[in-house]
């Protein structure tokens, strides 16, 4: 299936879409200092960052911290995206956080989520693409992918912290995340950076934009008609 052509370079800040400032945190293309940053896999091996696309087309979600409810079940959706729709659109799908690397393999376990994943423990890329810190009171809509309303969410959030090996969040609760459609090379094509933990970009639009065909995440069975 050949690569879906892309819309020119768009930052999303505050609900619309506008031109990306020049700058070395969100220039097209990437800065090479970022790109060079390195990010940790599960096993803490160190790979620079514009390692991860600089062959290939990629969708990069950055999350908040691994405890956060919000986060989680956004993952959790995540990881209902089968690989073969992106090998058909030629797009690898990769998630970052800032937990130390001892965390990845059980928020995977916890998630079901199987494709790429590392962390960036000192946030330095979270800090050089703009990502804020912070929570900006804003409507950002009901998500699609959050099932838990904040109070039972943030209990079982606490509940994981308490009865996890360290009691630690896994990452600055303070910290946003954001989406971005990165490579091949450092060319950015799109980025999105949250205002607060609810305004992640719903995932059908993110895989509009790269040629995936769209996941059904309700659950429900399909109807075929006859």
């Amino acid at each position: 299936m050949a690569a879906a052509a892309l819309p020119p370079v768009t930052r999303q800040v505050s609900g619309r879409a506008a031109a990306v400032p020049s700058g070395p945190e969100c220039g097209q293309p990437l800065a090479a200092a970022v790109a060079e940053l390195p990010v940790l896999d599960a096993s803490g091996r160190r790979v620079p960052f514009g390692a991860l696309f600089r062959e290939r087309r990629a969708v990069v979600v950055f999350v908040r911290h691994f405890l956060c409810y919000i986060c989680k079940e956004y993952v959790e959706d995540l990881a209902k995206i089968p690989k073969s729709f992106l090998q058909e659109a030629n797009v690898t799908l990769i998630v970052i956080g800032q937990s130390s690397y001892h965390h990845i393999e059980p928020f995977c376990k916890l998630t079901g989520y199987s494709h790429e994943i590392y962390v960036d423990p000192e946030r330095e890329i979270y800090k050089r693409l703009g990502m804020k810190r912070g929570e900006e009171i804003a409507f950002s809509g009901k998500s699609p992918h959050i099932k838990s309303n904040i109070l039972s969410g943030s209990i079982r959030s606490l509940w994981r912290a308490m009865t996890g090996p360290l009691f630690d969040f896994q990452g600055d609760p303070a910290q946003q995340g954001g989406t971005l459609i990165l490579g091949p090379g450092n060319n950015i094509h799109f980025i999105h950076c949250d205002r607060n933990r609810l305004d992640h970009k719903p995932i059908n639009a993110v895989l509009q934009l790269v040629g995936v065909q769209p996941v059904d995440f309700t659950g429900r069975p399909s109807v075929t008609h006859v």
